[in-house]
């Protein structure tokens, strides 16, 4: 369970194909504070640790990825270089301080315009139409894993603000249109969907 709070970016080192496919990533923390089978969000896409090595920056651990999560997410784009937004688990006691995120994207979204205003970044983002009836505004979504408020929607688009201090700490800054990005919908959206077409049911009996 994560909050959609990143708290680094890590570097992506190398990469096997296979049937699984095996990612390395460089990530700030020291190698002693990982563990074999610790969960990490990668841009927004929850993933296991599965290999652990000291690195002069922090460690060099390796995930890896089902064909399912490639065809899913935008990790199959991932190369040598490539950075992404890192958020270890939520620890019992620990603030929440974006909103409930599993890390399980529930599709890719585009990023349809961009404008820049005194440092603030405006997102319009299209969402697969199946995701649209669970982003309503002022609530809440994660885009790569970044929690954030949804300013307006339009359709299946939908707007977003980014305040500078998100943009500086997070890969968001680099989104230009016609990039993709993971989208999860807030699970409290989820549910009350779930709830209305099962009350919907019933009365229709």
């Amino acid at each position: 369970m994560f909050t959609g709070i990143v708290t680094a970016v890590g570097e992506l080192t190398a990469l096997e194909d296979g049937p699984v496919r095996r990612f390395t990533v460089r990530g700030p923390w020291p190698a002693a504070e990982l563990v074999l089978g610790a969960s990490i969000a990668h841009d927004g896409v929850c993933l296991t640790v599965t290999a652990i090595e000291p690195d002069k920056s922090g460690a060099l651990y390796q995930v890896e990825v089902s064909p399912e999560t490639l065809a899913r997410t935008t990790l199959g784009e991932w190369k040598p270089g490539s950075r992404m937004n890192l958020e270890r688990p939520l620890k019992v006691g620990d603030e929440l301080g974006g909103h409930i995120v599993q890390g399980h994207v529930d599709g890719v979204g585009t990023v349809k315009a961009r404008t820049d205003t005194d440092g603030w970044m405006a997102l319009t983002v299209e969402a697969p139409a199946e995701l649209a009836p669970f982003i309503a505004e002022k609530g809440s979504i994660a885009v790569d894993g970044v929690s954030l408020t949804v300013n307006g929607v339009s359709g299946t688009a939908f707007d977003l603000m980014i305040i500078p201090h998100t943009a500086a700490v997070t890969t968001l800054s680099r989104l230009q249109p016609c990039m993709r990005v993971n989208l999860e919908v807030d699970i409290m959206a989820r549910y009350a969907a779930r709830l209305a077409a099962m009350t919907g049911a019933k009365d229709v009996k």
